[in-house]
């Protein structure tokens, strides 16, 4: 590891570092060109001189690094790494004696203390991401820290730190253990997932929505037609169909959402001639289903932050409003419209300005009946509000 460096914050920002304020940025620190290498150590001192935090310098797309502590005489070691995750996983404990559900968070970047790094369990297997490569640079100390406090069958990697945040394709993602057997069948709430750690960036399913897939499946789906929008591999529907939905369509762009759609319906069971898999642009999909005048009790909206087809660029801050009054227009009177968005730089205020605002031009009323934000694993920082990026309103169309 590089010998630490001493950097010194802008003093129109030294309180939000003295109060713990994780993300180290360019703008709010002095003299960054004395930083060459990702990975290094820097310590973060006030214009008198005054020792603040220590953090590293990894870029991500949030920033420069994050701090890890506030304590000078701590050593970043496997040490400090052991301390955060024993840490981390006594707070999840309940989910591991959970037989119902067999994956989820166990360590969530900051708000277990250290960014830049997440670690998810699926049924025995850890699978470790990372996200630039200041915090790859830690990688053994890290993985030593974490085969201290589990057992573990296997342990997978994804690396998540070109200069787009993209994933990076080795030629194997595996660390160490044995190697799983794909798919890997986990649980959630009851219901199977196929899960792939060894196939991409993306494993199949997006843990962070469990409440809201357990709510549309309890609570909402019975009797319903559901449509599924941006669908992936379709956890949405499988919990509607599940919950009792006459019918689910689920539609997406991407080819591989209709074989992975359809194994997910397989394995837990549900008629997928029964339900529709469209492989098609959403908005085009939508321009459709107004054409036919088809109507629907329930439609999830979960989209990416951003997304180009060939011909639409969609981009949440900019088009969350126009894809709300596409939906409204093929939601049934007293029906439901799931908005969701993992978009950090807005909160949940501004998101129901938008659902507000799409009713609005549409001279419709609506009620809005659940919100959600991340689940307990995915741990948060007070400190750090931008860390909660999920966003889940139920709104009930009331005219």
């Amino acid at each position: 590891m590089n010998n630490a460096i001493d950097l010194t914050i802008k003093p129109q920002f030294i309180k939000n570092y003295m109060n713990g304020y994780p993300l180290i940025s360019k703008d709010t620190i002095v003299d960054w060109s004395n930083v060459k290498t990702e990975g290094t150590i820097v310590n973060l001192f006030d214009d008198r001189k005054k020792f603040i935090a220590k953090g590293y310098y990894g870029i991500q797309n949030k920033g420069y690094g994050w701090v890890l502590t506030s304590e000078k005489e701590v050593n970043i070691d496997v040490r400090y790494f052991t301390d955060k995750i024993k840490a981390a996983i006594e707070y999840r404990k309940d989910f591991y004696s959970d037989k119902n559900t067999t994956a989820f968070r166990v360590f969530n970047g900051e708000g277990d203390g250290v960014g830049g790094l997440t670690i998810d369990y699926f049924d025995g297997f850890y699978l470790v991401t990372w996200y630039s490569q200041g915090i790859y640079a830690f990688k053994e100390d890290i993985l030593a820290a974490l085969k201290s406090q589990v057992e573990y069958k296997g342990i997978y990697q994804k690396k998540r730190f070109d200069a787009k945040g993209q994933y990076l394709d080795d030629a194997d993602d595996f660390v160490c253990g044995r190697r799983g057997e794909f798919p890997l069948i986990i649980k959630e709430n009851g219901v199977n997932f196929a899960i792939y750690l060894d196939d991409g960036p993306m494993v199949g399913v997006f843990l962070d929505q469990r409440d809201v897939r357990k709510t549309i499946r309890d609570s909402y789906a019975k009797g319903k037609t559901v449509l599924n929008t941006f669908s992936y591999t379709g956890a949405f529907s499988v919990f509607a169909a599940l919950g009792g939905a006459i019918k689910t369509t689920s539609v997406d762009l991407a080819k591989r959402s209709r074989s992975k759609t359809e194994e997910q319906f397989k394995i837990n069971g549900i008629d997928i001639a029964a339900q529709d898999i469209i492989v098609e642009d959403v908005f085009n999909y939508f321009k459709y289903a107004v054409k036919k005048e088809i109507l629907f009790d329930m439609v999830v909206l979960d989209p990416p932050s951003f997304a180009r087809s060939k011909k639409h660029t969609f981009s949440v801050a900019k088009d969350y409003v126009k894809l709300l009054k596409e939906a409204i227009q093929i939601t049934n009177k007293g029906g439901v419209i799931i908005a969701s968005t993992n978009y950090a730089n807005f909160n949940i205020a501004k998101f129901k300005e938008f659902i507000d605002k799409a009713f609005k031009e549409l001279g419709g009323k609506y009620k809005i009946e659940h919100t959600f934000s991340l689940p307990k694993d995915f741990k948060v920082m007070d400190k750090f509000k931008e860390g909660d990026y999920l966003k889940v309103v139920f709104i009930r169309k009331v005219s």
